[in-house]
């Protein structure tokens, strides 16, 4: 009986912007068969040139980086070029819908929280070097969740009126630009406040950018 091959380890790299964490994810990985860390990247641009160099088949990726480039940037960069570059994998602590929306539609493969288990973490990285999609449990129902909610039905006005409020325009302002009265104006806000479930200015943007209303 031929004894069977074992599987190559899955080359990753790590991009984090704390050394201590960076640290403790290479000890932790250690521990796990088939999972070779090959480097280490502290920002975006490190990211991007040590995938260049090292050719990882995962790259580990937090979202919020200091400096320069963000997680979100470097993850599309480094996906630009479709199966011949590495998967992405992000590990974060934000799950926001908006966060979550931006990683996946930059290229993630997967989306994790930084509070996995560490056998969930390994069995994530080995399916994103797989091609395999894995979504933290959290981070999975939002998402159910949010496509089960109907995007809230704002008329043309309604969104026109919205887009304003996004670029920080006050009710005058708006009113000018759109040919219309203040009074017109706040009719409309009420409106969107209520479609929107919202009390205030940011309140709406924001809900407005995470069902992705805002062009």
């Amino acid at each position: 009986m031929s004894t069977p091959v074992p599987a190559p380890s899955v080359r990753l790299l790590l991009c984090d912007d704390h050394a201590v964490v960076r640290a403790g994810l290479r000890a932790l990985l250690s521990s796990a068969e088939s999972i070779d860390v090959v480097g280490e990247a502290a920002t975006g641009e490190e990211a991007l040139a040590m995938a260049a160099r090292l050719r990882p088949d995962v790259v580990l990726m937090d979202l919020q980086l200091e400096g320069g480039m963000d997680g979100v940037t470097a993850t599309r960069r480094l996906t630009d070029n479709g199966t011949t570059g590495p998967r992405v994998l992000v590990l974060t602590m934000f799950d926001t819908d908006a966060d979550v929306t931006r990683a996946i539609e930059a290229g993630a493969t997967g989306y994790l929280l930084k509070a996995e288990q560490p056998e969930e973490l390994f069995t994530a990285i080995r399916d994103a070097a797989s091609g395999r999609t894995t979504l933290s449990s959290p981070v999975a129902d939002r998402l159910l969740t949010r496509l089960r909610s109907p995007r809230p039905a704002l008329s043309a006005r309604e969104r026109e009126i919205l887009e304003q409020l996004a670029r920080g325009l006050g009710n005058r302002e708006i009113a000018r630009a759109l040919f219309i009265s203040e009074a017109t104006v706040k009719t409309h806000l009420g409106r969107i406040y209520g479609k929107l479930g919202v009390e205030t200015r940011a309140g709406a943007v924001a809900v407005a950018k995470e069902k992705r209303l805002l062009a």
